[in-house]
């Protein structure tokens, strides 16, 4: 199943993968216990993750275990240490979506249920696990928010299409990235946006310096534009596309970037004095998903 994602949902999926647990062999008077690992604990939006998850156990009454896991190795280490304080279960956003498997087999061994947020688990030919219950927002369509932000910008500013190049920051390892960046090519070629005009610009992780890189590549072979737009799976990889437009000498007026997350990094941006070329940022969270512009 693949679900909206909000504050009422974290909650009942962590109640109802408690039940469960419970229905398939937990005593009624043993205390349930919830493991919850993600990938970036460091992330606001894991953050947000946890703290809705520790409400839904005081609400009711279940021990929530919080575990960051942020490679292969300590995923599945994680997932032993559950089951050695013998949780029932627990909720997974993995390092790496190949390691569905892994997931799959650890939870087996330490009889444990599983489900998985955000990224979708696969199996080792690259297809999504359908015996692991999923919930997740709808990357494509967050990405098609993002590709009618950057049209009806460029409507505002008066630019024709053809003037216009677009570079895609892809990170399409990860198939929810993937989803998200296509879908803004989706909606871009929608609305007659040339696709000679879209470039990828392939980066190794999804993060700002090698957003930079990446964007600096397209930059230096296509010189001919003097309108961009920049978009990418997140608000770092956004972020490195217009750091690079500014170190190509392009002026805020000529930019349009729009990220993903509404993070601090898109805050702090929208704090500045001047405007830069990140215009705005889809912001997702557990609770909300809307668009935030500068």
């Amino acid at each position: 199943m693949n679900l909206p994602f909000n504050r009422r949902a974290v909650i009942n999926m962590l109640v109802g993968l408690g039940l469960a647990a419970l229905g398939a062999g937990a005593a009624a008077a043993d205390p349930v216990k919830i493991g919850f690992l993600v990938k970036q604990a460091e992330e606001p939006w894991f953050q947000d993750e946890w703290r809705y998850a520790e409400q839904a156990a005081k609400e009711q009454n279940f021990t929530l275990i919080k575990i960051a896991v942020p490679n292969g190795e300590k995923m599945v280490n994680a997932i032993d240490n559950l089951a050695a304080q013998q949780a029932q279960g627990f909720v997974i956003c993995a390092p790496d979506v190949k390691l569905g498997t892994a997931v799959v087999r650890a939870a087996k061994r330490g009889n444990l249920k599983v489900m998985s947020v955000d990224d979708r688990l696969l199996d080792g030919a690259g297809k999504p696990l359908a015996e692991v219950p999923h919930m997740g927002i709808s990357a494509a369509e967050i990405g098609k928010q993002v590709g009618r932000g950057l049209l009806d910008e460029i409507k505002a500013r008066g630019w024709a299409l053809a003037d216009v190049g677009a570079i895609r920051v892809a990170y399409d390892q990860l198939p929810t990235a993937r989803e998200r960046t296509m879908g803004t090519v989706e909606a871009l070629l929608a609305a007659g946006f040339p696709v000679a005009n879209i470039f990828d610009a392939p980066e190794a992780k999804p993060d700002t310096e090698n957003a930079f890189n990446a964007a600096n590549i397209v930059f230096t072979k296509q010189a001919r534009f003097k309108h961009w737009i920049i978009f990418g799976s997140n608000d770092e990889a956004v972020m490195g596309g217009v750091r690079a437009s500014e170190g190509r000498g392009f002026p805020a007026a000529s930019v349009i970037g729009i990220g993903i997350g509404g993070s601090k990094t898109a805050s702090i941006e929208f704090a500045k004095a001047q405007p830069t070329g990140f215009h705005a940022s889809v912001l997702i969270s557990p609770s909300a998903t809307a668009t935030r512009p500068r």
